[in-house]
């Protein structure tokens, strides 16, 4: 997946994110983590002054006693963090990801994730303390041994709940923010071009002259688009099934004005119509099918959508025998007609935004033509539902 500045920001969105969601590469969540770590030094070190350095001969212009401070609390930091990452990495692991812990009641999810956190706090600490060259004995014997264990153990917990509670304010707002990113992103895409409607409405004008039964037909198939896009605006969530079901109005209503230029076919499985995704997400790739593969070229051409299940995904296949991905931008072309770079821009920020990295959407020149491939994760619990609603 391309590293660019959209994936860092999610990426750093989805390491604060409780959620489960991870996006981009192991390594680059590794690097929040320790960037976290070295953030969180910076405050250690100014408590640790104020606590045990001012007044035994520190000075605030000793630069040498403020990067040894910080080096301690940098390793003892980094070995928290470290477990932490390292043990959520290892329960996601077992569990098969932990987007799971999604489906746990609200109790279960907040035990799970402040348990970790305490328990590499726990371990974490006297482990650091140990690397950046503390004799552990020394520090927690004699008269003030167990002051000090019971004290370092007051202040793990107070700190693993506090870092808790700001995690899930944290995890709250990004989900806020995502949510809106996300309406704002399909409210985009539902909109319905002038162009589009207005050429529509002014063939249904010229049939209603010489041809009232077709002008009605094509009327008709326009109100079942606009009643299937808008029904889709106010979902949070669509079935495959409705998504295909607008990609055929529409393909319907661009064939009464395209006629014999436009040929299409739409197939998938049982397993995957009922399968939820984000809706109006196929849509604009059936759209710049027609639109930039076919519309342009006189003989006109065809339309295959195909959907199935495989692996744990769903597979939805839009292809197309027009112009191809090399052909140069055709003459007369509308503004923002010229190519399809922000519709599937729009659609891998929200994909990326939904699913992290697990979901993709690649293009490839099947010469002639186009063929768009949607690649998403079928969640676990997705099949028994599906085969449930089947069977009623």
């Amino acid at each position: 997946m391309k590293l660019d500045m959209v994936m860092l920001r999610e990426s750093q969105r989805s390491w604060w994110d409780s959620s489960g969601r991870r996006v981009g590469p192991a390594w680059l969540q590794w690097l929040w983590t320790l960037l976290f770590c070295a953030v969180l030094a910076v405050g250690f070190t100014g408590l640790g002054y104020f606590a045990f350095s001012r007044d035994s001969g520190g000075a605030w212009g000793d630069l040498s006693r403020w990067g040894e401070l910080y080096l301690r609390n940098l390793v003892v930091c980094c070995t928290i963090g470290g477990l932490i990452h390292l043990s959520f990495d290892i329960a996601g692991w077992l569990m098969g990801g932990l987007q799971r812990v999604r489906a746990w009641a609200p109790w279960q999810r907040n035990l799970f994730f402040t348990a970790i956190p305490m328990a590499g706090t726990a371990v974490g600490w006297p482990l650091g303390m140990w690397l950046q060259g503390t004799e552990l004995q020394r520090w927690t014997s004699g008269p003030q041994g167990t002051n000090t264990i019971v004290g370092n153990v007051l202040l793990a917990l107070v700190l693993t709940w506090v870092f808790h509670q700001f995690f899930a304010i944290k995890s709250r707002q990004i989900e806020a923010e995502r949510q809106a990113t996300e309406a704002q992103l399909r409210l985009l895409q539902g909109q319905i071009e002038p162009h589009f409607l207005f050429n529509t409405l002014a063939n249904v004008q010229a049939l209603m002259d010489h041809d009232l039964g077709k002008a009605k037909q094509m009327l008709g198939a326009f109100t079942d688009y606009l009643r299937a896009s808008l029904t889709q605006l106010r979902r949070d969530d669509s079935e495959l099934g409705l998504e295909l079901d607008l990609a055929e109005a529409y393909l319907s209503l661009l064939q009464g004005r395209m006629e014999e230029r436009l040929t299409y076919r739409i197939t998938a499985e049982t397993a995957a119509r009922g399968v939820l995704l984000p809706p109006l997400l196929l849509q604009p790739l059936v759209e710049n099918a027609v639109v930039h593969g076919l519309e342009s070229q006189l003989e006109g051409g065809h339309v295959d959508v195909h959907a199935r299940v495989q692996d744990g995904y769903l597979v939805v296949e839009v292809s197309d025998n027009g112009r191809g991905l090399d052909a140069a931008p055709r003459t007369g072309a509308r503004p923002g007609q010229a190519n399809n770079g922000v519709a599937l821009s729009n659609i891998r920020q929200r994909l990326l935004s939904r699913y992290g990295d697990q979901a993709t959407l690649t293009l490839q020149d099947t010469a002639p033509g186009t063929r768009c491939t949607l690649r998403l994760p079928v969640p676990a619990a997705e099949p028994t539902r599906i085969a449930a609603k089947v069977s009623t």
